[in-house]
């Protein structure tokens, strides 16, 4: 697993964590361990106090992090499906980098199962996922929009810019699945 670089901790439900962006080589001062990490985390945090970029993965992943600062790092405001265990919640919410997106941000499930995260995706990307952009069309188809706009909106994502998807991949049956926004 990729994210086993350089000593990092194993994320279940965020297999690489560099990859997608959520944690940076970048020297921090960890505001929780404070040790000197070459790692900082640079995804959403939801708690009182500010702690952008000062966070190491290390205390997100043994749960330091959001014991002493009672932090989160996905918001909470998603609906999570009745057969997801409550505890697979808690791994997501507070033992799991975040990521960041152009409206809220949700985290996708299937099996009874959180799906792991694997980053931002535009068009191009998503094209080698196809059960994954017959998901978003499904959504999307579902929310009442035509044909036509669906196909559009699909060919206009973008990995780098708006509106864009994001890719999770079921960690039991291995389906590619996606969700998108734009501001």
């Amino acid at each position: 697993m990729l994210a086993d670089r350089a000593g990092l901790p194993r994320f279940p439900y965020h297999p690489d964590p560099l990859a997608t962006g959520s944690v940076v080589a970048a020297e921090v001062v960890c505001a929780c361990c404070r040790q000197r990490r070459p790692f900082t985390y640079v995804g959403p945090v939801y708690a009182v106090e500010e702690l952008a970029r000062v966070l190491c993965p290390w205390c997100i992943a043994n749960g330091q992090a959001a014991s002493m600062f009672d932090a989160q790092f996905t918001d909470a405001d998603w609906r999570v499906p009745e057969d997801v265990p409550a505890d697979v919640t808690e791994v997501v919410l507070r033992r799991t980098p975040g990521f960041d997106g152009w409206q809220q941000e949700q985290w996708l499930h299937h099996c009874g199962d959180a799906a792991e995260f694997h980053g931002c995706v535009g068009a191009g990307e998503l094209a080698a996922f196809p059960e994954a952009v017959e998901h978003l069309r499904s959504d999307l188809t579902g929310h009442g929009w035509p044909a036509d706009q669906v196909e559009w909106y699909l060919q206009a994502l973008s990995k780098d810019g708006q509106p864009t998807a994001y890719l999770f991949r079921c960690r039991h049956c291995g389906t590619h699945l996606a969700y998108s926004d734009s501001t």
